[in-house]
């Protein structure tokens, strides 16, 4: 089991609460627009952090980091960028993508007629993609995708530089193929 904390939309605030929130997590995941590189390096310094640019970003952050990024975690394929969408609005350009996810996908199930459980080995094809990570849009959405077959996670914005009435954060943990304990976390007003 992976336990993962889910930000973005920083802005160059990080708030104290996110260390406390997240002091029990295995890897923090940051989708975009940083700030700045002090930002990134305390999240670092923190904990395990894998992160992409985002639209605001510049200098050292763009330099320090891609704008799309794709990883596994245990058996979870991740595709994380910050300029997303959400289930029947996507960017455009990210389409080919989830096209080439679900033939992969549909080839795994041809080949392989016995049931999924967490039980079997990795899927090793990477073109798949089980979970959609974004930002940008300062609202908190967690929602399946029933056309592309995967999750979707965009956690708001961790930042005050928004209109958003509140700071958030996810907390969720992957066991397996699994995605589980996920938990929404608004952090009030000081």
């Amino acid at each position: 089991m992976t336990r993962i904390g889910l930000l973005s939309d920083t802005h160059g605030l990080l708030d104290k609460r996110v260390f406390e929130h997240f002091k029990d997590v295995d890897e923090i995941w940051h989708a975009g627009d940083i700030g700045s590189i002090e930002v990134l390096q305390k999240l670092r310094e923190f904990k395990p952090t894998r992160a992409v640019f985002g639209n605001m970003d510049s200098g050292d952050v763009r330099y320090s980091l891609s704008e799309f990024y794709r990883f596994r975690v245990e058996n979870v394929n991740v595709l994380m960028t910050h300029i997303g969408g959400y289930p029947g609005h996507y960017n455009p350009w990210l389409i080919p993508w989830f096209r080439k996810s679900l033939e992969a996908k549909k080839a795994l199930l041809i080949n392989d007629k016995s049931p999924i459980t967490n039980d079997q080995p990795p899927i090793t094809n990477n073109e798949t993609i089980d979970l959609f990570v974004c930002g940008h849009s300062h609202i908190l959405k967690v929602q399946y995708d029933p056309v592309f077959k995967f999750m979707t996670m965009n956690p708001g914005a961790a930042g005050k530089q928004g209109w958003q009435p509140c700071q958030t954060l996810l907390r969720f943990t992957i066991n397996g193929a699994k995605l589980d304990n996920l938990e929404v976390i608004e952090l009030e007003k000081l």
